[in-house]
């Protein structure tokens, strides 16, 4: 009896799962009302050029001619930063952040000038040639700029987590379907293609109906992973003269009723998702990312919203004046369907297995998906998947880069391609939405130490 099923073999036994999943991807209600023409080349803003707006920056400089894009403008309330990205993107020689150098390199093939850096990124809205902004600052500013980007007709890539708050994620949700817009957010496992495997797996009943997955992870440096992470430069700061001025002011957003004034604090800035009022930690920054992808597989592209949220965990490894926990437990109930666990350690580096389980079969989704059958349900497992009772899948190999880049590669076409029409965002607003709802009561919910619920009707947290 064969057990065993080879990746050519399942492909070959189930060529219409990659016609399902596409077909969902390319549903005209996904779609934006206003589009460009295919051919058309999209004129690129980036609002944040730290460390991940500089990241996306280099891979949009590394396949600007396979994207047909243009870099034409950023902003950051950091003036070095401006500086380093203007170097960047000219080919020339820049500063990496952590005090190397980064050589000069030709191919980069940008064309940014000093009247093209902002440090107000509403003047870089003002533009008219901007088509579409990234947008990649600390979180408790995502709603404004999305929403601010999005009544300027741009088109928004919008990093997780989507917003710091609830009622911000249904207010940039509300935006675009007002607007008509094109918005990504930035989980780029949503555009890994062993997701996308899982979805068509799950669609197809191959392991029967779900009722729990999880996923998670850990790092263990020897100092706090995010003080690892994210160095200080000691010399910038309010009172810091060329390179080194931050606008504190802007950078709290007080103004605007973003985060509360305080005196100015570099940990703050460099280290902001340690604080409550930036960020929600490892949860909203780290298991957003595994939260995400998993709702994309089990549910479809809208995702879903949680019944009851619970966070657990504690400050148990690191004792300084951070608000966030170094481990952290989230269980997320959906209708009486299923529960996701999420898990995040900070001071222990094992892994924690990322699966979805279902009644006859569960998938274990790692360098590859595997789907085994659970229990006594051979007969039903091998009934939807060839007469096997293991099958096994590779990721499809990204032509230029290893996974890791080749996802961000990935998560970022699609977003140009759904620009161009041609495909709808892998992490819309409506996904996206619904993943915060479900990170941020995780947040509350440990903040408060009490489980909370989800009232579907009114769109409100209770109990």
């Amino acid at each position: 009896m064969k057990d065993r099923l080879s990746r050519r073999d399942f492909l070959q036994a189930s060529s219409a799962s990659a016609g399902f999943i596409w077909a969902g991807a390319t549903s005209p209600s996904l779609l934006s009302a206003e589009i460009l023409d295919a051919n058309d080349r999209i004129n690129v803003g980036v609002i944040g050029v730290g460390g991940i707006g500089s990241h996306h920056i280099r891979l949009m400089l590394e396949h600007i001619q396979q994207e047909n894009t243009r870099l034409v403008a950023i902003s950051d309330v950091y003036r070095r930063r401006l500086t380093r990205t203007l170097a960047m993107s000219r080919g020339e020689a820049y500063e990496d952040g952590e005090g190397g150098l980064i050589p000069a390199d030709s191919s980069r093939k940008g064309s940014l000038t000093d009247s093209d850096a902002y440090m107000d990124y509403r003047r870089l809205l003002e533009r008219k040639d901007v088509d579409a902004v990234f947008i990649c600052t600390p979180d408790h500013w995502h709603a404004k700029m999305a929403i601010d980007s999005l009544e300027a007709g741009k088109h928004v890539y919008l990093e997780k987590p989507m917003t710091l708050t609830i009622e911000q994620a249904i207010a940039v949700r509300d935006a675009v379907r007002g607007t008509q817009k094109v918005l990504q957010v930035g989980p780029q496992g949503t555009s890994d293609d062993l997701y996308r495997k899982a979805q068509a797996a799950i669609r197809e009943g191959r392991i029967g109906k779900v009722n729990f997955a999880q996923a998670g992870g850990g790092s263990n440096p020897r100092e706090h992973i995010y003080d690892a992470w994210f160095k200080i430069d000691p010399s910038a700061g309010p009172h810091g003269s060329g390179d080194d001025y931050i606008d504190w002011d802007m950078w709290l957003g007080h103004r605007f009723g973003l985060a509360p004034k305080i005196p100015f604090n570099p940990e703050h800035v460099f280290r902001f998702r340690k604080y409550w009022p930036y960020s929600g930690g490892q949860v909203s920054d780290l298991l957003y990312h595994s939260l995400a992808p998993l709702l994309l597989a089990i549910v479809g592209p809208n995702g879903a919203y949680p019944r009851r949220a619970a966070g657990a965990g504690g400050q148990y490894v690191f004792k300084d004046d951070r608000d966030i926990p170094d481990v952290c437990v989230v269980a997320l109930d959906y209708l009486d369907d299923y529960t996701i666990l999420l898990v995040n350690n900070f001071g222990n580096a094992a892994k924690i297995p990322s699966l979805i389980c279902g009644r006859h079969g569960t998938i274990e989704l790692g360098d590859e998906i595997r789907l085994r059958v659970a229990g006594d349900f051979a007969e039903e497992f091998k009934e939807k998947n060839h007469g096997y009772t293991e099958v096994t899948m590779q990721r499809e190999p990204y032509e230029d880069s290893n996974n890791a880049e080749g996802i961000y590669n990935a998560h970022r076409m699609n977003f140009f391609n759904a620009i161009r029409g041609l495909e709808a965002p892998h992490c819309n607003a409506e996904l996206g939405a619904a993943t915060m709802v479900g990170i941020k009561m995780a947040v509350d919910s440990y903040r408060l130490k009490k489980p909370l619920l989800w009232d579907s009707a009114r769109e409100k947290v209770v109990g």
